[in-house]
């Protein structure tokens, strides 16, 4: 999908009905196109960043009343020319519109093309070209934030410095490589092995943001578990502020998972409702307990609820243990306070971590559980400006950096060759690179730039 340099032509806006659309035209001479289906000024000698109104015809027929906006080369967003002609918002007038451009010489734009020859002209690295889908489909505080960050190049200017310094050493065990016969030693190893060190751990700790970029870019997980009648169903509607699930008093009414989201300072947290845990003969139950157990498995965060009146310290720790919550934050809900003296309760439970007494049915607390979900998964390193990864495509290349960094230890401790570790380095090399754009192929593109809308 490498562009030529052909003009290439998209309705930048989505379907729908509103009061202005876009036609995005873009290439060396795009101006000079639009130029002849324009009445107004002659855009071809008009300066850079400027808006013009006037009329797109065709022919003798008026299509519409246009303001056209220029961007000459290379102050735009994709390097070359563009032209902007936003329109009224008529599906129509767009399409008229486009194939008027179309039947001057422009062809349609493919999926993220625009954005694709940005990369091409040096105006975005790849992986803040990716930023700017995530920053279209970002839909809460937190994926907007993330994808901001890498959008300005915080992540990619991460990497890069990392990856200049493994060239420096590099470049000097390549020089060995030439002076191989003379047995001399340009790199200081134990310089080298100080880097590897310090590189190891800047990548692992990327890596290991991916864990919170991810759930931040797409949700958080949560699953709400417990007995039956523990009053989960009240929990999700009296955090959502509505009659989402069903509440009976009758045992088991939950018998699938109901999932609705929670927005709580700008994070989406994906809540899950799901069957009470118990020993059941109801063959759908049953299948209902089965999915709460898949669902804890996919979970980044639980909230364990139960009564605090009806069960002791042990029964909930056996609880715990039976979930098999693995490394996930589990905050424990001593429900229905407001029938207990919470004081004595209290003393009922001294093992218990991250406690918590609420009223679900009184919405006692309930603001403060919020709170506590909220910091289970909340890292103030985005605020810091710490880059975190996001990307399921950088955290496989951080993955295989690290391995490659491995190699490159393995060989110094064992003496190899300074060929061996020097094509291990490369490779932890490449795999930064290819982060980056700096090492690419087409494919490469393809795959990350046709998952684009049209249009950008």
């Amino acid at each position: 999908m490498i562009p030529s340099n052909e003009i290439i032509a998209a309705i930048s806006t989505p379907p729908g009905v509103g009061a202005i659309a876009i036609v995005r035209v873009s290439g060396n001479g795009c101006i000079d196109l639009v130029n002849t289906v324009f009445k107004g000024k002659n855009l071809s000698e008009q300066s850079s960043h400027t808006l013009h109104f006037g009329n797109i015809m065709d022919g003798e027929k008026k299509i519409d009343e246009v303001v056209v906006g220029l961007f000459r080369a290379p102050h735009s967003y994709t390097g070359d020319d563009i032209a902007e002609i936003s329109c009224h918002g008529s599906a129509y007038i767009q399409q008229q519109i486009l194939q008027l451009l179309l039947q001057h010489g422009a062809r349609m734009a493919k999926p993220g093309e625009f954005t694709l020859r940005a990369f091409l002209n040096g105006k975005l690295d790849l992986a803040s070209a990716e930023a700017v889908a995530d920053l279209i489909s970002a839909d809460s505080e937190s994926s907007h934030q993330l994808a901001i960050q890498q959008m300005r190049g915080g992540f990619s200017n991460h990497i890069k410095e990392l990856r200049k310094e493994l060239i420096n050493f590099a470049s000097l065990i390549e020089l060995e490589l030439d002076f191989a016969e003379e047995d001399v030693e340009f790199a200081n190893r134990k310089q080298l092995n100080d880097l590897l060190e310090k590189l190891h751990k800047a990548v692992a700790d990327l890596a290991e943001s991916f864990r919170l970029g991810n759930v931040l870019k797409i949700g958080v997980n949560t699953v709400i578990a417990g007995r039956p009648n523990a009053g989960k169903s009240t929990l999700l509607n009296v955090l959502l502020n509505e009659e989402r699930a069903i509440v009976s008093e009758i045992p088991g009414t939950t018998r699938d998972t109901i999932e609705e989201t929670l927005n709580i300072h700008g994070v989406i947290f994906r809540l899950a409702d799901t069957a009470g845990l118990r020993d059941t003969s109801d063959v759908i139950e049953k299948m209902g307990v089965e999915r709460t157990h898949e669902k804890l498995q996919l979970a980044a965060v639980a909230i364990y609820l139960f009564d605090a009146a009806r069960m002791d310290e042990e029964e909930v720790l056996s609880d715990i243990e039976s979930l098999n919550l693995k490394d996930i934050p589990v905050i424990l809900a001593a429900n229905k306070s407001d029938l207990m003296n919470i004081e004595l309760e209290k003393k009922k439970f001294p093992q218990l971590n991250n406690l918590i007494f609420i009223s679900a049915k009184e919405s006692k607390n309930i603001i403060e559980l919020k709170e506590k979900l909220f910091d289970s998964v909340f890292n103030t390193k985005i605020h810091n400006g710490d880059p975190v990864v996001s990307n399921i495509r950088h955290y496989d290349a951080l993955m295989k950096t690290l391995s490659a960094i491995d190699d490159v230890v393995k060989g110094l401790n064992s003496k190899a060759s300074g060929e061996m570790y020097a094509l291990d380095i490369r490779r932890a090399l490449d795999y930064l690179g290819e982060i980056t754009g700096e090492i690419t192929n087409e494919d490469l593109l393809d795959n990350i730039f046709s998952r684009f809308c049209i249009g950008k």
